[in-house]
């Protein structure tokens, strides 16, 4: 075909590709709608495509996300067709579906969204749709693992549809979303339990005792097969400090713990670590994702591998440099602007807004030098975030992240000014240009406190198409 032939046909895809989006995008309106039997319905008309695929499911708190890039990257490194299926996207949807590392190309989008759409279908919301259109996709694209990241809770979440998964994993629980999965890390833990499967391995990465509690005891109930991860730190003396003891890490004795099938020793030293694997292996762990709380994240993902690699031997060969070469842009990513460093982080609860401080504090960045941009939804613990990553900074940039959408809005600059003394800014680029304008040389522009805040000021700083925001 000659250059102008496929200049026309490419015009052609992506202006019917825009109609899809356009369709996808008005059913924002339904928001948030959990449950399986819409799902399911939908499945068996478009002939259950989940049933061919081999799925890792990881849900969690924080951190999910992070861990599911890790084993993607895992199987990739083994030589593995992979999928990867996570939300929300920074800068456009066709991140959602990722195909070998890469976000869907534009035809295999159009083909996937156009059956996911089809009018003969329930009325799914918007994350339902783009659910469905990732199996479409990855089954006709003939991946051999498809790395699944729960998108709201678990057990009712449009994902918890895979019968039999190779593995399941919860790499953290924390008060989020309460509004959806209650107001306690117990109820949390056991919707986030419910991803797993009776006689399939569920990893757990280090919890408090409320919460590891909770999943053992949903796991016990399901019949799923339980490992913890214990982590213990090294002193900067070499002597050993557990993190998590047996019995505060989660049930340590009698009828709590007949379920948990093992309990392997994380040991990290700073930026470095090893795991013991389930069949008593012990791997070095050394993640390309910055900031030391990756280091459990890590762990899980390497569990996981190997758990899976049971049945893709394949993927045993790639942990170590998976996990090593792992990216997954927005988290503690730096990238220059205008002559800055510009640090982006994703941290949109409380939970993360610590592991950024604590990472702000390993890394020795003085509030004297550094310059915050903080943006966060209404329905999150902003204060509380705040009071938390506002010292980090000495001069501070407010704004909203999104519009209001699906029910969902931003909280109010004002009210953050009101707290903590800084600027109010209409738009993440103007807070982003206004901070690097003030910046002086050396200083360092942290922007964090919404997922959507960091997807617009990536997309600004390196002048990326962005699409909508869409929370859902």
């Amino acid at each position: 075909m000659s250059s102008s032939g496929l200049t026309t046909e490419r015009a052609a895809v992506n202006k019917q590709l825009a109609k899809l989006l356009e369709k996808l995008f008005a059913l924002g309106h339904r928001g948030a709608r959990l449950g399986l039997e819409r799902m399911q319905e939908a499945l068996l008309l478009v002939g259950q495509p989940e049933r061919d695929l081999r799925v890792v499911h990881i849900a969690g708190t924080n951190g999910k996300g992070s861990t599911a890039a890790m084993l993607e990257s895992i199987a990739r490194q083994s030589g593995l067709r992979t999928g990867l299926y996570s939300s929300p996207h920074l800068s456009s949807f066709s991140e959602r579906i990722r195909l070998d590392g890469e976000p869907i190309d534009d035809e295999r989008f159009v083909l996937a969204l156009e059956r996911a759409l089809d009018p003969g279908l329930p009325p799914l919301s918007l994350f339902e749709t783009m659910t469905l259109a990732a199996f479409l996709a990855v089954k006709d694209a003939k991946v051999e693992l498809l790395v699944l990241e729960v998108g709201l809770g678990g057990r009712l979440d449009a994902t918890n549809v895979i019968a039999r998964p190779l593995c399941t994993a919860i790499t953290s629980i924390a008060l989020d979303h309460q509004g959806f999965l209650g107001d306690t890390v117990s109820s949390i833990g056991r919707e986030k339990a419910g991803i797993c499967r009776s006689g399939v391995p569920l990893v757990v990465a280090p919890l408090d005792a409320e919460a590891a509690r909770a999943v053992s005891d949903e796991a016990r109930a399901r019949g799923a097969e339980l490992m913890f991860i214990d982590h213990e730190r090294r002193s900067t003396e070499g002597s050993l400090t557990r993190a998590s003891l047996p019995r505060e890490h989660g049930p340590a004795s009698g009828d709590d713990v007949a379920n948990v099938v093992r309990r392997l020793a994380l040991v990290t030293d700073g930026a470095r670590g090893n795991i013991e694997l389930p069949d008593g292996d012990v791997i070095d762990l050394v993640p390309g994702l910055a900031g030391a709380h990756q280091l459990e994240n890590a762990a899980v993902a390497a569990v996981v591998a190997s758990i899976a690699a049971r049945t893709l031997p394949r993927l045993r060969a790639g942990i170590t440099s998976g996990i090593a070469t792992a990216r997954w842009p927005g988290r503690l990513e730096r990238l220059e602007f205008r002559g800055h460093t510009v640090l982006l982080d994703c941290a949109h609860n409380v939970e993360g807004a610590r592991c950024l401080a604590a990472y702000v504090a390993q890394a020795c960045v003085e509030p004297a030098r550094t310059l915050l941009v903080f943006g966060a939804l209404d329905d999150k613990a902003h204060d509380e975030m705040l009071a938390i990553v506002a010292p980090l900074g000495r001069r501070r940039h407010y704004c909203r992240p999104i519009d209001p959408i699906a029910g969902r809005r931003a909280a109010e600059p004002l009210g953050f000014a009101k707290s903590f003394a800084g600027e109010c800014h209409d738009k993440p680029a103007d807070a982003l240009a206004a901070a690097v304008a003030s910046a002086n040389h050396g200083d360092l522009v942290l922007v964090t406190g919404s997922i959507f805040l960091v997807g617009a000021a990536r997309a600004f700083i390196l002048d990326l198409a962005h699409g909508p925001a869409m929370p859902l």
